[in-house]
């Protein structure tokens, strides 16, 4: 093993080690927030009979006792035929769920109705074609005020709610547009009344007593409508002509509209074209992502560097000269740099032996050990070996060279304190 090797290898553990516990730490923080954050696509998100964290039945009690009927309806069609009956409210906590083909029949409900979205991505407000698009998303909601931006919020709802935990996706939309908690709140009028909700929490179980956030949830939800819940299971299927399933009416009975609940024919595929994993974390995240990358990679670059040949500098004390030996000694065997120990060894010899055979320092090694063979009688194939050969193996063998050429070195310059450099 030669000394640069070795100094890989003591350097190689100082590199990986920072940047690998760095890697770990983002690793486990973004598993732990995923973990943390609830799932759109799992059974009982934002659902009215679901009584976990994650669930919305302490909200659909809630306006129940409002007086505010809500009709649960598993599939899009089945809503859509209840809140097509009057003016309603229609709830959609996971718009990702619906099927691409029926997301532009949300839109089409009777004047005076009003359809909440909660979280809507970017490919479900392209589908239902509303001049909004997705802006700035947050790793965690943030409770704000409904004029933290500045401007006044002009939905009665949230300005009577204050402070909500609604801060996490924010949206920009048209003029027209009622704009609060800095976008994370959109309305935008018209026919059907679109109004976007930047997070789950203000009607989640778990967090829906924390601030404004059960005033705010009762408020865009109530107002004198029936609430139509789509409680979607799964991702729906394509639109087929299967028998129309039944809207239930919380704490009540089935309504009207049909016996059987309508079976997907097949799993709907996942949207193409969006990232899902992009889309859950803000741009200031990726980009902080990027600066760490970029300064592990300058760390390595850094620490990995070939470095120059050493420089000769005075000693800033005296030290004697059995210390500095033995000190470097100790280094060499701790290192393993056998191959420069030998190396060191044999110019020495060379520096003591050359003057004493009038040989120049550059004379090739052929003639300086055809010289020393015939000065010692020795082999010449010894004698070179002794000189110019390969790198001990082990301790042993740096043993046995250093004695061979101490003796060969006494043989040739038996006087080395007169005048010949050491």
């Amino acid at each position: 093993m030669t000394a640069t090797s070795a100094s890989v290898r003591r350097r190689w553990p100082r590199v990986v080690a920072p940047l690998g516990l760095g890697l770990l730490l983002i690793v486990t923080t973004v598993i732990l927030h995923e973990v943390d954050q609830p799932d759109p696509r799992e059974r009982g998100f934002l659902s009215p009979v679901a009584t976990d964290d994650d669930g919305a039945s302490r909200l659909a009690g809630a306006l129940a006792a409002q007086g505010v009927p809500v009709r649960r309806a598993t599939d899009t069609a089945a809503a859509l035929r209840t809140a097509r009956a009057a003016p309603s409210t229609l709830f959609v906590p996971a718009p990702a769920l619906v099927h691409p083909d029926t997301l532009v029949d949300l839109t089409g409900l009777p004047p005076g109705s009003r359809l909440v979205l909660v979280q809507p991505s970017r490919r479900v407000l392209r589908e239902l074609d509303t001049p909004v698009a997705p802006t700035v998303r947050r790793w965690a909601t943030r409770a704000l005020p409904p004029d933290a931006d500045g401007a006044p919020c002009r939905l009665p709802e949230a300005a009577r709610a204050g402070t909500a935990a609604v801060d996490q996706q924010r949206y920009a939309g048209p003029e027209r547009a009622d704009r609060c908690y800095g976008g994370a709140l959109l309305r935008v009028p018209g026919g059907t009344e679109v109004v976007l909700v930047g997070a789950s929490d203000p009607f989640r179980n778990d967090r829906i007593d924390e601030w404004g956030n059960r005033a705010l949830a009762t408020g865009l939800l109530g107002g004198g409508r029936q609430v139509v819940w789509l409680d979607l299971p799964a991702p729906e299927a394509e639109p087929t002509r299967a028998s129309p399933s039944p809207t239930t009416e919380i704490g009540g009975t089935p309504t009207p509209g049909g016996t059987a609940e309508a079976r997907p024919t097949r799993a709907d595929p996942p949207p193409r074209g969006e990232n899902p994993l992009w889309d859950a974390f803000p741009a200031w995240f990726w980009a902080i992502l990027a600066q760490l990358a970029v300064a592990g990679l300058l760390a390595v670059l850094w620490r990995a560097r070939r470095l120059g040949p050493p420089v000769a500098e005075p000693l800033p004390v005296s030290v004697r000269s059995a210390e500095t030996v033995r000190g470097r000694a100790r280094l060499y065997r701790r290192a393993g740099a056998r191959d420069t120990v030998a190396a060191t060894l044999r110019d020495a010899a060379l520096d003591r032996i050359l003057p004493r055979l009038n040989l120049p320092p550059d004379t090739p090694d052929d003639e300086v050990t055809a010289r020393v063979a015939a000065g010692t009688g020795d082999d010449p194939q010894r004698v070179a070996e002794l000189l110019h050969g390969p790198a001990p193996a082990d301790d042993r063998e740096l043993l046995e060279l250093a004695r061979e050429l101490d003796t060969l070195t006494r043989t040739l310059a038996p006087h080395p304190n007169e005048g010949e450099p050491r």
